[in-house]
């Protein structure tokens, strides 16, 4: 487990969760979308590394209602609002969430499954400091035929430049930092595990959404 990093994302989140999933629907986009694109088989297993508020874990269960979900953070302060999320959406027996490190983790030992038919990460990987190690890790833990879904904030190439210095200053004071070589990364994940990559830019540039599915 990283400390350090935990310590950080406790100390920006600790009075942020109560007010993150309220700010943050205006601008992480493509979080719905990669919901609607997950479609588990009946009977599966999904797994998002780096749940925050569970948010996603459960828009996603209420979507799919024949599957199970598992979710793990590294700042205990979103996994106390996650928890009580969960459980207020009366979705404690279908959606588990532990402490856990996305560039370090074992599910077996988190949660007793080996592997999972669908994996993602929303908005995540620009805050994590091994974000290559997340991907890889993240890639290990599908399923023969899994698919590793990611949306997190792309280049905003498509978008004027003052609008990207802006907004790049701004995340920066979050500890935050969209990822120039993300498609690169997921390439390599796949490469790793036997599987195949498509990378999406959506609006603009504003957000990138790749997806892996292994053989």
């Amino acid at each position: 487990m990283n400390a350090g990093h935990a310590g950080r994302m406790d100390a920006i989140y600790r009075s942020q969760r109560h007010i993150y999933d309220l700010t943050r629907r205006y601008y992480l986009l493509g979080r719905d979308r990669l919901i609607r694109r997950l479609a588990p088989p009946p009977g599966g297993t999904v797994l998002e590394v780096g749940c925050g508020t569970a948010r996603n874990l459960i828009v996603a269960a209420r979507r799919w209602p024949e599957t199970r979900f598992y979710g793990f953070d590294i700042s205990d302060a979103m996994l106390e609002t996650a928890r009580a999320n969960v459980a207020k959406a009366g979705l404690s027996g279908r959606i588990v969430l532990a402490r856990g490190d996305a560039a370090a983790f074992d599910t077996q030992a988190l949660f007793g499954v080996a592997a999972f038919d669908r994996v993602f990460l929303s908005y995540t990987l620009s805050m994590i400091p091994d974000w290559r190690g997340a991907i890889e890790a993240a890639a290990r833990a599908l399923a023969p035929g899994g698919v590793l879904h990611i949306v997190d904030f792309g280049q905003q190439e498509g978008l004027p430049g003052l609008f990207r210095a802006a907004l790049f200053a701004w995340l920066r004071r979050f500890d935050v930092t969209p990822r120039d070589r993300l498609a690169q990364a997921v390439r390599v994940a796949a490469g790793m595990v036997g599987g195949e990559m498509r990378f999406t830019r959506l609006y603009r540039g504003y957000a990138w959404a790749v997806d892996l599915r292994r053989h």
